[in-house]
């Protein structure tokens, strides 16, 4: 009888050695930043030898160019259905992050706040991934900026959800926190008045700003 084609395919020694220097690299970046991480601490955690690091690696920024590497699904989330698109969204980050504090999303972040190398990368990848695609769903004035709003509040809920772990997020129902937020997220990627008219909009345009008296007092 046939192997069934179906079936997972066993992996190969050196998938398997690559998997745990992934694993152990993305521990290692998330406990100390990118930084202060070294090839053979990540060597120590993954339990092989540093040559085998720098052999399916090279070097320190190769490896974690690799292990905080994912793929956004965003066109395959999307749907004609706005609200249902802005569940799929926010509910596959949620739930991601929820199923593993170490995915490459949270690790990249993580260092983003320490690193300006990997804080590149975060602001390459997001806008490559979530806000070009987001855009071209968006039939709207202000297409990038509300798809970059809505990637901003969605990272900002996990990270509060999961990095910080903010009691009142951390603490809610995932279908609690869909409910609230969905609405908002909706709001921006496809506002229940579509496209607005120039003239209209210099005419609703609100006054000047002016500073609200909690406004900090500059120095002198």
């Amino acid at each position: 009888m046939s192997r069934d084609e179906t079936a997972p395919r066993p992996e190969r020694k050196g998938e398997r050695t690559k998997r745990r220097i992934l694993e152990a690299a993305r521990a290692v970046f998330a406990e100390v930043g990118y930084e202060r991480a070294t090839i053979r601490a990540i060597a120590v955690a993954a339990e092989v030898d540093k040559s085998s690091v720098i052999q399916y690696f090279g070097t320190k920024k190769e490896l974690f160019r690799a292990a905080v590497h994912w793929t956004i699904p965003m066109r395959r989330n999307t749907t004609d259905d706005p609200a249902q698109s802005v569940d799929n969204y926010l509910r596959g980050m949620l739930r991601s992050w929820a199923a593993d504090p170490n995915s490459p999303m949270a690790v990249l972040l993580r260092a983003s706040m320490t690193s300006d190398e990997a804080a590149g990368i975060l602001r390459d990848h997001i806008t490559a991934e979530a806000v070009d695609s987001m855009t071209a769903t968006i039939r709207a004035d202000d297409a990038r900026l509300r798809a970059a709003l809505a990637s901003a509040m969605m990272m900002g809920i996990a990270a509060q959800r999961y990095l910080l772990r903010m009691p009142d997020l951390a603490g809610a129902d995932l279908d609690d926190v869909l409910r609230l937020a969905g609405p908002a997220l909706q709001a921006l990627i496809a506002p229940p008045d579509g496209p607005c008219d120039p003239a209209s909009a210099t005419a609703a345009r609100p006054p000047a700003r002016r500073e609200p008296p909690w406004a900090p007092t500059p120095a002198r």
